[in-house]
């Protein structure tokens, strides 16, 4: 079993800023907002939280092979 990865880098769609967030380990986080432009991203249809959807690391429940954190 490999480590879980705590953090990951965001990217905006919009702009394509790319920040270095931490990750939560017990929720999702459906919101981010850019620190360049001030988008809002929300996680894609089917995506869990942002980190899956604009992340380089899916989150902590998707990296433990339990699948989504909202089903949990």
């Amino acid at each position: 079993m490999s480590a879980v990865i705590l953090e990951s880098v965001l990217s905006c769609p919009h702009c394509g800023v790319a920040r270095r967030e931490a990750m939560p380990t017990d929720a999702c986080q459906f919101y981010w907002e850019c620190p360049n432009c001030n988008a809002l991203l929300r996680p894609h249809p089917g995506d869990c939280c942002v980190f899956c959807s604009y992340g380089t690391v899916p989150c902590p429940p998707k990296q433990h092979e339990s699948g989504c954190c909202m089903s949990v």
